[in-house]
């Protein structure tokens, strides 16, 4: 029996031990589906903390109700380790470390390679390695295959090499990992047809691409179609404000139309790991090739400079009341990237909170989701208790973050002066004075 055929016995009847490297927002949602679905899983994270809850059976993932990881643990479906040997029986391996930017702008690999070196030196033939963690166009082919390569094994006869990208949209209630399509791109047609087949037992849509750059691109295609569009927003909302007109009145009659327009909406900036981040890796790859990324570079422009706006409108705000940002008591109203999660990473917030201490502001913040954050330089704020006296003692208090379980009747019933960045207190009146963006 060759090595492909007795892989796909192996997933097909659920005996496969599945690995994941990686086990953050993206990691170990992917680990519990696996499990769930009757594959025995082994996580490995470089975080011990990590796995020693994950081992203890609690979750640290707002999307993982811990009552399923508990179950997983004790049922011996699930288990993590900081030790790459423990991998050494795994059928397949999927890799979910991250890919930040540097400060230059240019992608940092160095998860990835790590990661990848480590894979290879416990591979054995018939094994599966799936990159999920996003990058630039022809990272599988050029860094991950090669590695293997160097090894000894035949990429796509002996070990078998796929890409797929990670769709993980943390919150999201209705999209998760089982019903969120997969889009999967193998060095070969026998890479994709073995990686196609694991994650169909998981997963309810696999949809085959060529190859792995394919998949790369789908990807970036996905997150800069996001970028380009929010950025396009954001401008929106500075035009509309020079003209005197509310932007989000202008996009709600546009999004009337049946056909022809999506809306997307202007905030203070972009959060997360992936559409800041994720549209720069495209453009830095299309330089090496003498070809500017125009649209993305530019989205990206407008995008990072609306915390600044945020912070100009603030100072115009508090003019009005014949207040200056230096010496003013400001309360920054959620931190959290987006709605209802705790992930502060790329935050807009952690920009609008230094860019305003900076001004000599007095800033706090609360979050019911984050309770500190880590600041400029590694300084570290606390989430300050919600109340009405709290409200009452702040110049400004500005919207970052429009968590459901704000009340924000209460806000305007409170507060003296607010800056709506999210169009939360639509169709609201209280005490405050509402400055929107």
């Amino acid at each position: 029996m060759g090595l492909k055929q007795s892989l796909l016995d192996r997933i097909e009847s659920r005996d496969a031990l599945i690995a994941v490297v990686g086990l953050g927002y993206v990691g170990l949602p992917l680990a519990v589906e696996f499990a769930e679905v009757g594959f025995r899983v082994v996580g490995l994270d470089i975080n011990s903390d990590r796995v020693d809850a994950l081992n203890r059976g609690e979750s640290y993932i707002p999307d993982i109700p811990e009552e399923a990881v508990r179950r997983l643990v004790a049922d011996g479906r699930l288990r993590a380790t900081t030790d790459y040997a423990g991998l050494r029986q795994a059928d397949a391996i999927s890799i979910c470390v991250p890919t930040p930017l540097r400060k230059t702008r240019d992608p940092d690999m160095s998860y990835v390679i790590q990661a990848v070196e480590s894979v290879a030196a416990i591979a054995h033939p018939g094994l599966l390695v799936i990159l999920e963690s996003t990058t630039y166009p022809g990272t599988t082919t050029e860094l991950v295959a090669p590695k293997l390569e160097a090894e000894g094994y035949r990429v796509g006869e002996d070990v078998f090499v796929a890409f797929s990208p990670e769709r993980i949209d943390p919150g999201n209630k209705q999209f998760m990992v089982r019903n969120t399509p997969k889009v999967v791109g193998g060095v070969n047609p026998a890479s994709t047809e073995v990686a196609a087949a694991l994650y169909g037992k998981a997963i309810e849509r696999v949809v085959p691409v060529s190859d792995p750059t394919t998949a790369e691109m789908v990807k970036l295609l996905e997150n800069t179609f996001r970028a380009v569009n929010i950025g396009l927003a954001n401008e929106m909302a500075v035009m509309c404000d020079k003209l005197g007109i509310d932007v989000w009145e202008v996009i709600r009659a546009a999004s009337s139309k049946p056909f022809g327009f999506m809306p997307f909406y202007p905030g203070p900036g972009l959060g997360g790991h992936c559409i800041p981040i994720d549209p720069l890796y495209l453009s830095w790859r299309l330089k090496a090739l003498n070809y500017n990324a125009r649209f993305i570079e530019l989205a990206s422009e407008i995008n990072t400079s609306m915390p600044l706006y945020v912070i100009d409108k603030v100072i115009d705000a508090l003019n009005h009341d014949r207040k200056s940002v230096n010496g003013s008591k400001i309360l920054v109203l959620g931190v959290a990237y987006k709605r209802d999660i705790d992930d502060v990473r790329e935050s807009p917030a952690l920009d609008v909170i230094h860019l305003l201490e900076q001004r000599g502001a007095h800033v706090s913040y609360h979050d019911p989701y984050v309770p500190s954050v880590r600041l400029e330089g590694d300084a570290r704020m606390e989430s300050t208790p919600y109340s009405a006296e709290l409200l009452a003692g702040m110049d400004c208090v500005v919207i970052v973050t429009d968590h459901g379980v704000f009340d924000w009747q209460h806000v305007l019933d409170h507060s003296k002066l607010v800056v709506d960045t999210r169009n939360a207190t639509a169709g609201k009146q209280g005490a405050a004075r509402i400055e929107s963006l």
